[in-house]
């Protein structure tokens, strides 16, 4: 509670319109941490999925190269890696939620096969290629879904700190600080009536003592004047 304010109309007049203006801001900042949340969620369940379709992509890419290795030999599968022609293009986006920017990772490859002739060579080395290749666009997406994740976490503590101090804090000290500073206005209000009340009562004391002082000295002229014409 602020008791530093004078209590005047103007100064409640005030208190009011920042009480509504907090309440107000806390509503918006109340909805905005329910849809983040929201959104934090959804692209958490996401990343888990993601982040398990890249461990089991990966694991299958390894597989598929440790067999090409052990059938064709670790040195024809280096010559062969060496011959491989895939360009490759990341690209970076963002939008936003809430205000927040998010980035969005796009990543497309641009085969230029064939790499090598299909003579002595085993399946296993193009099913590695395409894995690796799967799981580098799922790596990409589950980057994207963890940094958007960070930056939406953050926004979140930061909002929810905004609507603590707005429900604990700011609209509980201003609704204190109205309540007080009505009854000292209605304080100073009943002071001021009695006051004037009290004023009035003098006011009317003295004019009536006026008027009773008045009255006497007509009556005495009024008497003096009567003796002198009888004793003409």
């Amino acid at each position: 509670m602020n008791t530093t304010l004078a209590p005047t109309r103007s100064n409640l007049l005030k208190l009011l319109e920042d009480l509504k203006f907090a309440q107000l801001g806390h509503e918006l900042l109340d909805q905005k941490r329910s849809i983040l949340v929201v959104e934090l969620l959804t692209l958490v369940d996401q990343a888990v999925d993601y982040e398990q379709r890249v461990v089991k992509a990966l694991s299958e890419a390894q597989l598929s190269l440790s067999d090409a290795i052990m059938q064709m030999g670790r040195l024809r599968v280096g010559n062969l890696g060496g011959a491989v022609n895939i360009d490759y293009t990341i690209t970076l986006g963002s939008r936003r939620v809430m205000g927040v920017s998010v980035p969005k990772v796009e990543t497309t490859f641009v085969d230029k096969s064939p790499y090598f002739s299909s003579e002595d060579t085993s399946i296993l080395s193009e099913l590695s290629i395409d894995r690796y290749r799967t799981t580098l666009q799922l790596m990409g997406r589950l980057a994207e879904l963890k940094v958007s994740i960070m930056r939406l976490a953050r926004e979140v503590k930061k909002t929810i700190r905004k609507v603590n101090a707005l429900e604990k804090i700011v609209i509980p000290q201003n609704k204190e600080t109205i309540t007080w500073m009505r009854g000292r206005i209605e304080e100073q209000e009943r002071e001021n009536f009695i006051l004037l009340k009290v004023v009035k009562d003098r006011m009317e004391q003295a004019k009536t003592q006026v008027q009773a002082l008045t009255s006497s000295s007509d009556n005495d002229t009024i008497d003096k004047g009567g003796l002198h014409g009888s004793s003409i």
